[in-house]
C-alpha cells in the first residue's frame, strides 16, 4: 500500500493552492483562512524545482529547433560519428531526471497536506459524485489531472458531431473542371508554404497565449487571479470535454441566490489572443453583478488543443451546451461578451444559437485578413491572404449579419491593435467596419450612399465633444427615430433587412443613420487592452 501510494506521489500533479474548505476534519489554525499555498517539503521543493528548469529549457529548445538543427548542420554534428555520444548525455540526463522525479515523489509522500489530496483526486476518479467533487475544488492543481466534468456526448444535438461544429466558409469560385485543375496546380506551392507559415509561427503570433513559455512566465498571475475567483467570488472550475475531444477549462460565478435581474442572466466571456480567464474580461461583468461564465482558448492554460476556428467553435459550442444542460440557464438568458479575437466566437456563438439574449463586442474587428496583411510584407500578399481565408478566417462580421438580436459594438478610440495604419487614426480601427456593415444589412434603405457618409463622419470623432458636434450639427430627434422604427416594427416585418427609410427624405434618413450607429456603438477613450470597467458594460439598445 506504501509503495502504491509512493507511485501515485510520483506520477501525481503539481499541487498549488489549497482553497478554504468547509471540511470540519481541516486544523483549527488555518479554517478562518480564504486559502493559502501548497508548502512543498524541502525534498520536494528542490527536486520540483530542477525538474521545472528542465522543462523550461525543453520549451525554449523546442522552440528555437529550426534554428538550432540549421547552426549544427553548417558545422557537421548531424552525423553519426557524433549522434552516437549526444544520444549517450541525453539518456543520462533523461535517468537524471527520472531519479529526481521519484525523489519529489517521496517528499509528497512524506506531506500530509498532499497525501490527503491525492487520496481525494483517486476518489474523485473512482466516484464523481457531487460531495466528493466539493472536496476536490479546495484544491488547485494540473489541470490535465482534473476529471471531466461535462463532455459533448452528455447531451443528444443534431448539432454536435466529430467532425465538429458547422463553420462560414468562403464562396468558392466557379471554375470549368479543367480550369480547376490547373488552378490546384498552380497553387499547390502556395497550399504547402501556407499551411508550413500557419502551423509554425503563424498561429502563435495570432494567438501568442497558446505559447508555453508566455504561459509560464504568467503563471503566478493566473494562479492569483484564480484564487481570487474561487475565494472571494465562489467561483466553480469545471472540465468540459469538446466533441473534438478538447478539454476546456472554466470557470462559473453564479450570482442568481443573490437576486436582481442582473444575476439572472449568465454573461459567457471569450476572450482575446493573449487572455484568460482569470485576469481577462471575465472581471468587468462580474464588477456589474451578473452571472458569470469564462473558458480559456484550446492550448491556453488548463484548455488543451490548438487554437484554430474549428477548435475555438468546438470549444463555444461546449460552453453553450454546458450553460444550458448543466447549469440551467435558458438561451434567452445569455448575454455573450467578447473582447478583441474573442469575436470570432462569440459571433459565432449568436449565428449558431439566434435565440441568445445579445451579444457585446468590445475592440473587435470585421475581417481578420486586412489586419494580417498589415503587419506582413508587400510581397506577401497572396500567399497571406490564402493563408487566412484557409486556415485562419476569422470572418466576425459574416457571422454577426446571420444574427437577428440586439448588438452593442465598443470601439477604443486609441485603439493600436486592430488599427491599420495607428492609433492616432480613429477611422482605420476595423470596428468601423464592423458597424458598417452590420447597419447596411439590417438597415439597407436608411445606409444609402448619403447615410454612409455621415456615419463615417460620426466615427471620425475621436473625443465625445466632437461626436456630439456631429450629432447636433445634423439636428437628430430621438423621439422620431424611435417612433420611426416603431412604427415599421409594428406592421409585423421584425426580421432583418428592413426596408425603413425606402420612402424618405434624405435629411431623415440622415437622422436615422447617425441615431442607429450611436445606439450600436458606444465609444471608449482608451487603448487596446485596458480592462472594460464595470460602469461601461452596457445591455444592448433594444427597439
Amino acid at each position: 500500500m506504501a509503495g502504491w501510494m509512493w507511485l501515485r506521489c510520483v506520477l501525481g500533479p503539481h499541487l498549488q493552492r489549497i482553497h478554504r474548505s468547509t471540511d470540519p476534519s481541516r486544523p483549527e489554525g488555518r479554517a478562518g483562512r480564504r486559502g493559502w499555498n501548497y508548502q512543498p517539503r524541502s525534498l520536494e521543493k528542490h527536486s520540483d524545482s530542477i525538474l521545472s528548469w528542465a522543462s523550461a529549457l525543453w520549451s525554449l529548445s523546442y522552440y528555437s529547433s529550426p534554428l538550432l538543427l540549421c547552426y549544427l548542420y553548417r558545422k557537421g554534428y548531424i552525423c553519426s560519428s557524433k549522434l552516437v555520444p549526444v544520444s549517450q548525455y541525453v539518456g543520462t540526463v533523461l535517468v537524471c531526471l527520472l531519479g529526481v522525479a521519484c525523489l519529489r515523489g517521496l517528499g509528497r509522500w512524506k506531506n500530509s497536506e498532499y497525501l490527503q489530496f491525492i487520496s481525494i483526486l483517486d476518489e474523485n476518479k473512482e466516484n464523481h459524485t457531487p460531495a466528493n467533487k466539493k472536496k476536490l475544488r479546495c484544491y488547485d492543481f494540473d489541470f490535465s489531472h482534473w476529471p471531466s466534468d461535462f463532455s459533448w456526448s452528455d447531451v443528444s444535438n443534431p448539432k454536435l458531431s466529430k467532425a465538429g461544429v458547422s463553420l462560414l466558409k468562403p464562396e468558392p469560385r466557379l471554375r470549368g473542371a479543367a480550369d480547376s485543375v490547373l488552378h490546384s496546380v498552380r497553387t499547390l506551392p502556395c497550399h504547402i508554404i501556407s499551411f508550413l507559415i500557419v502551423h509554425s509561427f503563424g498561429r502563435r503570433m495570432l494567438y501568442p497565449g497558446s505559447v508555453g513559455l508566455l504561459q509560464k512566465a504568467m503563471r503566478p498571475m493566473l494562479q492569483q487571479g484564480q484564487a481570487r475567483l474561487i475565494e472571494e467570488f465562489d467561483g466553480q472550475r469545471n472540465k468540459l470535454v469538446a466533441c473534438d475531444g478538447n478539454e476546456i477549462d472554466t470557470m462559473f460565478v453564479d450570482r442568481r441566490r443573490e437576486g436582481g435581474q442582473k444575476g439572472q442572466t449568465l454573461v459567457i466571456c471569450c476572450e482575446g489572443n493573449a487572455g484568460f480567464y482569470e485576469v481577462g474580461c471575465m472581471n468587468t461583468p462580474l464588477e456589474g453583478g451578473y452571472s458569470v461564465l469564462g473558458w480559456n482558448h484550446p492550448g491556453f492554460a488548463g484548455s488543451t488543443g490548438v487554437p484554430f476556428p474549428q477548435n475555438e467553435a468546438n470549444a463555444m459550442d461546449v460552453v453553450i451546451q454546458y450553460a444550458v444542460h448543466r447549469l440551467g440557464f435558458q438561451l434567452s438568458d445569455i448575454v455573450v461578451y467578447a473582447w478583441s479575437i474573442g469575436g470570432f466566437t462569440a459571433s459565432w456563438a449568436v449565428m449558431s444559437y439566434p435565440e441568445i439574449q445579445s451579444v457585446v463586442l468590445d475592440a473587435s474587428f470585421d475581417d481578420l485578413l486586412p489586419l494580417a496583411l498589415k503587419v506582413m510584407p508587400d510581397s506577401w500578399r497572396p500567399l497571406v491572404q490564402h493563408a487566412v481565408r484557409q486556415y485562419m478566417n476569422l470572418n466576425n462580421a459574416d457571422q454577426l449579419l446571420k444574427y437577428q438580436g440586439p448588438v452593442l459594438l465598443i470601439r477604443r478610440t486609441r485603439d493600436e491593435i486592430i488599427t491599420t495604419t495607428g492609433p492616432e487614426d480613429v477611422m482605420s480601427n476595423r470596428g468601423n467596419d464592423l458597424l458598417l456593415k452590420l447597419l447596411q444589412f439590417r438597415y439597407p434603405k436608411i445606409m444609402t450612399e448619403e447615410g454612409v457618409r455621415v456615419v463615417r463622419q460620426w466615427l471620425g470623432s475621436s473625443n465625445p465633444i466632437e461626436e456630439a458636434s456631429v450629432y447636433s450639427g445634423y439636428e437628430v430627434d430621438d423621439d422620431w427615430c424611435v417612433s420611426v422604427l416603431q412604427s415599421y416594427h409594428a406592421e409585423g416585418d421584425v426580421l432583418f433587412p428592413w426596408s425603413v427609410g425606402e420612402d424618405m427624405t434624405m435629411e431623415g434618413r440622415r437622422q436615422l443613420a447617425l441615431f442607429l450607429a450611436r445606439k450600436y456603438m458606444r465609444n471608449f477613450e482608451t487603448t487596446h487592452c485596458t480592462p472594460l470597467p464595470a460602469s461601461e458594460f452596457h445591455s444592448p439598445w433594444r427597439l
